[in-house]
């Protein structure tokens, strides 16, 4: 089993950069309008890599898994660590590994300040039962080697009960403002979502926002014959018979897209 040490030296050789950061006052208003968002399965921090620690804690923290968000800040993230369940700890450092690698090797300046990453795992609550995570994160402040260092990091909170693979996925944020996937990665298997291409995945997003097959080909800049062949390709591979039935299927497994 991986100790809290442990994870605390790969995580540190992960995000390796430079310990001085300044709290921008853009991140400040993000902490205020805190204030106003009610209560529910949600939670968000701003993270920082460099000191493994939280700048903010949401008030939503202690809602969605009875737990303290003074605590949280004051332990940082080697208490957040301490509650993972044992099974997912390696697997969810191999996305990071994963996606550091990606980011600092696949990706130029400019596009690194237009990405989101997605992962998921289980820590335990103040009952002691363990509750899924999807963790989403955009960074917000780079070190000078264009690394991330401080993010703005959403998690929603499921059910521990729901038997979740931990998978991994990178987003770049285009010039119609529309998330298009370059990297994912399911960890955990190699299940039957692992046939379904980074393109098939953006044009999966847009049918579940109700989006027509023109209108998905302006989006993502691809012809409307290039988006039907899409829809068809995905129906075959994960054997549905209908679009209705695709958008039932995945409204129930966001998180694998």
């Amino acid at each position: 089993m991986v100790g809290v040490k442990e994870i605390n030296s790969i995580y540190n050789k992960i995000f390796k950069t430079y310990p001085q950061v300044e709290i921008k006052e853009h991140i400040k208003k993000l902490i205020e309008f805190d204030f106003f968002y009610p209560y529910n399965a949600t939670f968000f921090c701003i993270t920082n890599t460099a000191n493994q620690s939280f700048e903010y804690v949401s008030k939503n923290f202690s809602a969605c898994t009875g737990l303290s968000p003074e605590e949280l800040k004051n332990g940082g993230m080697n208490y957040f660590w301490s509650l993972f369940h044992p099974n997912v700890v390696k697997p969810w450092l191999t996305c990071l590994e994963s996606l550091m690698s990606f980011t600092m090797n696949e990706l130029d300046d400019e596009q690194r300040k237009r990405m989101s990453y997605t992962w998921n795992y289980r820590i335990k609550n103040a009952k002691g039962k363990y509750i899924s995570i999807i963790q989403n994160t955009t960074p917000l402040q780079f070190d000078k080697e264009q690394k991330p260092i401080i993010g703005l990091a959403h998690y929603t909170v499921l059910n521990g009960d729901i038997n979740m693979d931990v998978c991994a996925s990178a987003k770049y944020l285009n010039d119609k403002n529309e998330y298009e996937t370059l990297f994912y990665k399911n960890i955990s298997s190699d299940n039957l979502l692992q046939v379904i291409s980074n393109r098939e995945r953006d044009i999966i997003r847009l049918l579940l926002r109700s989006k027509t097959s023109l209108e998905i080909s302006k989006t993502l800049n691809i012809s409307k014959h290039t988006v039907d062949t899409h829809r068809r390709n995905i129906l075959k591979k994960l054997n549905l018979n209908s679009t209705y039935e695709l958008i039932n299927y995945f409204k129930s497994n966001l998180s694998l897209i």
